[in-house]
This record gives C-alpha cells, sequence and structure tokens, in this order.
C-alpha cells in the first residue's frame, strides 16, 4: 500500500452489478481507498482481512442469491454495525420504499441514497459522514440520547464518567427507556469504541441455544450442532457484550457466567479446551432482581459481579421537557424519506401531557405511524389519541378515558367507520410484521388469522 493511499479513508463497496461497481471504483478511488465485494460473504471476507474497520461502506441491499430481496444486504449493514461500531454505513440501493429505509436504518445505516444517483451527490453524501464521523470528543461521543431534561443530562454525565472503566454495569429501567442506546453510548465513550458492540437477548432462547450463543460449540455437541460455531463471547474479541433481559438467564449458565466474570474463563459446549474472554460486559433489565434473588431465581454473588457499577435509565415521564425535542428529533428523521406531519396547539398539549407508559419506542412507534398514515398534515388531538391508544390499550379492554377519545373521533367530521377499521388493521399488521421482521407465518400467528388470510387483509389494506 502507498503512503499516498494509506492516508486516504477506506470505503468499503458492496454490489453485485459489475459495472456499477467498476464506474464507483474509478470514480471514487480519487478519495477513498476502496475495497469491494459482490455479496454478504464475500463482504465479510474483505472486512476479516482489512488491518482495521472501514471509514465508510456503500451497501446494496439487492445482493445475491436473490437480488429481488433486501435480507443479504440488511445482514451485511446488521454486522458491520456489530463488528466495526465506528463505521459510517450509507445504502445505494433501488430498493428504496419506505419499510427497506427504516430497516436498514434500524440496522445501523446512517443514510439512504436511491438508485440510480448522480455521483457527485454520492460524494457529498459520503464526505459529509466523513464529517459527522471525525474527530469526535466530549458530548458528541453521546448518539442517540435526544432531551435537555435534568434526568437526561445526569445520564450523560454518569455515562462519560464510567464508559471508560474496565469494569461491568448494570443497566436498569423500564421498557423502551433506552437501555440499549445507553450501552451503546458506554461502548462508545470508551477505548474500546473501534471494537465490537454485540448484544445477546438473553430471553430470546433457552438452555443448549441461549449457551451456545453465549460461549460458542462444537460440531456434535448437541441436535443440530452440524458445525463448530464461535459464541458471542469470543465474536465480541476485547469489544463490549450486552446482556439484555440479563434477569431471564437460566441458573445453570448464571454459574457459567459468573466464572467469566471472576476468572475470564470459559468452554465451548462439546468441548474441553479453556477459552478466554476478554470482553467488557454490560447488563440490562427491566425487572426487578432482588425480587428474583429472594425468590431463588437469580445468584446474589452474579448480581454483585454485574453491578460493580449500575446506571439507571429514566423513564419518559421522568425527563420533563425531552418529550417535544424527541418529537422533533424522530420526526426529522422521518422527514428524509416522507413528509411528516404537525401537531396542532390542542394535539401539542396532549402529547405532552401524555406519560408515554411504552417510553421513547412508543413516542418513536407513534411519530412514525402519524407520518406513514398522515404525510403534510396538521394532527388533531382527537386523531393524535387514538393512536396513543392503539399502542397501549392494544388487545386489551377499552378504559373509560379511552372511551372518551373514541367518542371524539366518532364526533369529528367526517368519520366513517369503515375507515377507521381499516386504519386498525392496517396499524396492527404493520406491528406484527415489524415485531416478527417480515416473517409472515409468525406474524399470522400473533395476530391469531392463519397464513393465506393474512395475505388476503395485506392486499386489501
Amino acid at each position: 500500500m502507498s503512503e499516498e493511499s494509506a492516508k486516504k479513508p477506506t470505503l468499503l463497496l458492496v454490489d453485485d452489478d459489475s459495472i456499477i461497481a467498476d464506474s464507483l471504483e474509478y470514480v471514487l478511488s480519487e478519495d477513498y481507498q476502496v475495497n469491494r465485494a459482490c455479496d454478504r460473504l464475500s463482504s465479510f471476507e474483505v472486512l476479516d482481512n482489512m488491518d482495521e474497520s472501514p471509514t465508510l461502506a456503500l451497501i446494496d441491499l439487492g445482493l445475491p442469491p436473490d437480488t429481488h430481496k433486501p435480507d443479504e444486504g440488511l445482514a451485511v449493514i446488521k454486522k458491520i454495525s456489530q463488528m466495526h461500531p465506528s463505521t459510517r454505513v450509507l445504502v445505494l440501493s433501488g430498493q428504496d420504499n419506505k419499510n427497506h429505509i427504516f430497516q436498514a436504518k434500524e440496522d445501523g445505516a446512517v443514510d439512504f441514497i436511491s438508485k440510480p444517483c448522480d455521483i457527485a451527490e454520492i460524494k457529498v453524501r459520503l464526505k459529509k459522514q466523513i464529517e459527522a464521523g471525525g474527530g469526535i470528543t466530549g458530548d458528541s461521543d453521546i448518539e442517540g440520547l435526544i432531551g435537555s431534561s435534568e434526568a437526561t443530562e445526569l445520564l450523560r454525565m454518569q455515562i462519560k464518567q464510567i464508559a471508560s472503566s474496565p469494569y461491568p454495569v448494570l443497566i436498569e429501567g423500564e421498557s423502551g427507556s433506552g437501555k440499549e442506546v445507553t450501552a451503546r453510548n458506554l461502548h462508545r465513550c470508551s477505548p474500546r469504541k473501534q471494537q465490537p458492540f454485540l448484544t445477546l437477548n438473553c430471553a430470546a432462547f433457552n438452555g443448549e441455544l441461549l449457551e451456545s450463543q453465549l460461549f460458542g460449540h462444537t460440531k456434535g455437541a448437541f441436535t443440530g450442532a452440524t458445525e463448530t460455531k464461535k459464541g458471542f463471547f469470543e465474536e465480541v474479541g476485547s469489544g463490549t457484550l450486552l446482556l439484555d433481559e440479563v434477569a431471564d438467564l437460566p441458573m445453570d449458565l448464571q454459574a457459567k457466567l459468573l466464572r467469566v466474570l471472576e476468572d475470564g474463563e470459559f468452554y465451548r459446549l462439546g468441548e474441553t479446551k479453556v477459552r478466554h474472554a476478554s470482553a467488557r460486559v454490560l447488563a440490562s433489565t427491566n425487572k426487578d432482581i432482588f425480587s428474583a434473588i429472594e425468590r431463588g431465581l437469580f445468584r446474589e454473588d452474579l448480581y454483585h459481579r454485574l453491578s460493580v457499577l449500575t446506571l439507571r435509565v429514566p423513564s419518559l415521564s421522568d425527563r420533563e421537557g425531552d418529550k417535544l425535542e424527541l418529537l422533533e428529533y424522530f420526526k426529522r428523521e422521518v422527514d428524509e424519506q416522507i413528509v411528516t406531519f404537525t401537531l396542532d396547539e390542542e394535539a401539542l398539549s396532549v402529547w405532552n401531557n401524555y406519560n408515554f407508559p411504552g417510553n421513547v419506542r412508543e413516542l418513536r412507534n407513534i411519530i412514525i405511524r402519524l407520518s406513514a398514515k398522515y404525510p403534510g398534515q396538521t394532527i388533531k388531538p382527537e386523531v393524535l389519541k387514538l393512536e396513543m391508544m392503539g399502542l397501549q390499550r392494544a388487545g386489551g379492554s377499552i378504559s373509560n378515558s379511552n372511551e372518551s377519545w373514541l367518542k371524539n373521533a366518532l364526533h369529528a367530521e367526517g368519520f366513517q367507520l369503515d375507515q377507521m377499521l381499516k386504519s386498525v388493521e392496517k396499524q396492527m399488521i404493520n406491528i406484527a410484521m415489524r415485531e416478527q421482521n417480515g416473517n409472515v407465518s409468525k406474524a399470522a400467528d400473533m395476530l391469531g388469522v392463519n397464513r393465506t388470510t393474512l395475505y388476503g387483509r395485506m392486499d386489501r389494506v
């Protein structure tokens, strides 16, 4: 590598269209050291062979073997965001419907460029990300923690105070309050920020599968183990591992995790060779661990190991003034794809007075749904209340307050029952599809209908 090329920012370009890739490499090589791949597996090989994480990545969603679906491209984005968190990922794709854009950004992309696109525009967008990612110090290390309330400022200060520590951190807080955002910022502000950041949901797996996810397994270690596989402790290396929903960790695995925290040692399933972990461990929970300890469901010694340092993420109801800042922040995020809504004065009052039991996650989902359903429109309080009720009361009985909201909607000008029912059906289908990552069969099970019925209703709404 020449001294000149070594000074250039590195760019990973993943596109299966050789003509497009050749053209992009030709025009971008003037400013970037371009590394090319044509599919998911080759992109991982290129990353493994690079001396350090690429500065930028430009990813097409439609990659082989099925170029008509975004799955392979999304998998590349997710892998880069986990294993190379300092890399800023941009998407360059013709698969630019809003669902794909939202999913790409959920998985870690910072920008989405629709094909076809002028090369000058691509250069501008790449340069913008270079400027956004360079020379990061101080408060700019904190990302995604929006608001200027006293509680939010305190959390920022605490993150910066303990980020450089090698000790475990227990992150507590209600569901949807931002525990993973807090964990990512602890990693981002730490000396490990160039290393991987991985999250394992301890409630998502059972028994051997969870142990395998944590520690890895050898071929034949259990039914279905057709090849040897590394676990998260090996994959993350000297980076940061977040154990989400740690209170759901089975007792036998709690003992093995305790050994890792005390001695840094673990075994792959089916293997007797001792392996050593160097990751920093973060743990998060929305449950009362003390209660679990009293009921014999969680080891007290493990709790003390995990909670050497503790952070409490405040609920949105404790973040006075942040609701409006979050409203504007997520509207700007959505506005990159579609024109968003405006709340009238009464609706703004409703927004400020609502307690958001689902915290920031609920707030963001409401904004996305309102933007998709009412682009460019002014939202009145009756409409806003119905959206809030949809998230708060989905599947439950209607309270007296919610009944009054329904009455307001019923008396609103232009009310049509069929339109309202169709809107509710559409939003429930969208929520189920998002929660099941686009798996129609699982979404159908969640909705209590068969797959054929769901396909028909998706076409109808």
